[in-house]
């Protein structure tokens, strides 16, 4: 059979590969299906084909695997924010464990490690305490709309079409967040159509509105409210902002950015606060942490107190150690294992994440954690003394060569491995394994319906 695009056959969904695309095969050539998964049978189309694999689209479902379940979300399968609704909840903690073994024997070449079974996220709907939603001044159709001649198209406040930027669906409801993030949306979006600025065009950058940002406080249960404008027109935006703080009296923080530039990112140039508090607060194992309107706090907050549960558990901390933290962000690792160790160190190159540290640390009556701003690659030689512990929390590229480097030569005798991507940790790890060795993996569910899995390694220094 010759394969090339646009080519329609049938296939049999056998394995899901990483990024949540099912895996069928075509004379031994790779073909990666959207929205299926093992046990599917389906009409495909190819849409895309390169040298060793192809890409395809489900044009019919001939016969449903058994693990599929009728997704609650009416935007399931056109929207980017979960692609995995459709599939059992057990059975998505079962592919997330097999994408941690699959890197780490595929990528890192290190056979017969312990990957435990993934720990499930508590709630799995209305998890999120953070969501951006773009506003466009067109809407993308959903299918069952095309060809309706009295769809208003003029609008949409809501998620983007997955691979796009200019394709935004006029999202009614979220199942992510909590309920209420639902009626501030429809509040803002009532607001944004009945005002006399114009919506930002994404592709021709002309406009006022430009996101929503909603943040949630899940100890507290109060609301931040970010609305991110092109301009400074106070006058605009202060009436949603009264309404929206008359209307909702969890709504504590009313923020609006302000940026012009062309990039859609929801992070303004000025800040103002409209109404309220500037921040809001949150907390994690009986330590609060303040929240900004720009600052980053993991998005699962139920998620996140078991993910670093497993971090303590793996640090093996006495009281007595000495603890490095890189990537340590607005220092959630160090204020959580501040009572657990003689001092912790992190280093840190974003300069607000470590204010935020520091601010947290004071809030929280902490003394033995101090934070070093700067690039880790350069910052690593001023570590005089060899920490007990070490503690590595990279953004999802990984580690860069020469922090690998680094690390080694520092030679902690235990270090912890925390990883929002598999791949680049099976990566991480290769490198290491000749001086570390990998003693077990904990996967944790932070992100259900998607392919995202979080993973703890424990490693210790041969």
């Amino acid at each position: 059979m010759k394969i090339k695009r646009g080519l329609q056959t049938e296939v049999e969904i056998t394995d899901v590969a990483f990024g949540g695309r099912g895996l069928a095969r075509l004379d031994g050539m790779a073909v990666f299906v959207d929205q299926t998964v093992p046990g599917d049978r389906a009409i495909i189309r190819i849409v895309r084909k390169k040298k060793n694999y192809a890409e395809a689209r489900v044009i019919d479902l001939i016969q449903s695997s058994p693990d599929r379940i009728i997704a609650p979300c009416e935007y399931s399968g056109f929207c980017g924010g979960c692609k995995w609704q459709f599939l059992m909840y057990e059975q998505q903690l079962i592919y997330k464990r097999q994408h941690v073994l699959d890197s780490l024997e595929h990528i890192g070449r290190i056979k017969d490690t312990l990957v435990h079974d993934t720990i499930p996220s508590e709630l799995i709907f209305g998890y999120r305490n953070k969501m951006e939603f773009s506003c466009s001044a067109r809407r993308w159709l959903l299918p069952h709309e095309l060809g309706q001649v009295d769809v208003d198209i003029g609008f949409a406040l809501g998620l983007h079409v997955p691979g796009t930027f200019h394709k935004v669906i006029d999202t009614r409801e979220c199942l992510l967040q909590p309920n209420l993030g639902n009626h501030l949306m429809d509040e803002v979006r009532t607001c944004i159509r009945s005002s006399d600025q114009p919506v930002y065009g994404l592709r021709s950058h002309i406009g006022y509105w430009r996101f929503l940002v909603l943040r949630h406080s899940v100890a507290h249960d109060r609301w931040m409210v970010n609305i991110v404008t092109a301009e400074d027109r106070r006058e605009s935006v202060q009436p949603l902002a009264d309404r929206l703080r008359d209307r909702y009296p969890k709504v504590v923080s009313i923020i609006n950015n302000i940026t012009s530039r062309k990039a859609g990112v929801a992070v303004g140039d000025v800040e103002y606060t409209l109404a309220g508090s500037d921040i809001i607060s949150d907390k994690i194992e009986g330590f609060e942490f303040e929240i900004s309107a720009n600052s980053f706090f993991q998005t699962n907050t139920r998620g996140a107190a078991l993910l670093f549960k497993i971090v303590e558990k793996y640090a093996g901390l006495s009281g007595s150690e000495t603890v490095l933290d890189l990537y340590s962000g607005t220092g959630t690792i160090p204020i959580l294992l501040s009572e657990q160790s003689k001092a912790v160190t992190g280093i840190e190159i974003v300069e607000s994440a470590v204010d935020d540290a520091e601010k947290n640390c004071r809030k929280n009556g902490i003394s033995n954690c101090k934070f070093i701003r700067g690039d880790i690659r350069k910052c690593l030689s001023q570590i005089e003394q060899r920490p007990d512990v070490l503690i590595i929390d990279p953004p999802r590229a990984g580690m860069h060569k020469d922090v690998v480097k680094q690390v080694l030569e520092l030679g902690a005798g235990r270090l912890v491995y925390v990883s929002c991507n598999p791949a680049t940790m099976a990566r991480d790890l290769e490198l290491m394994q000749e001086t570390y060795r990998l003693e077990e993996v904990q996967p944790v569910d932070m992100f259900p319906h998607t392919y995202h899995v979080e993973a703890v390694g424990k490693l210790k220094l041969i």
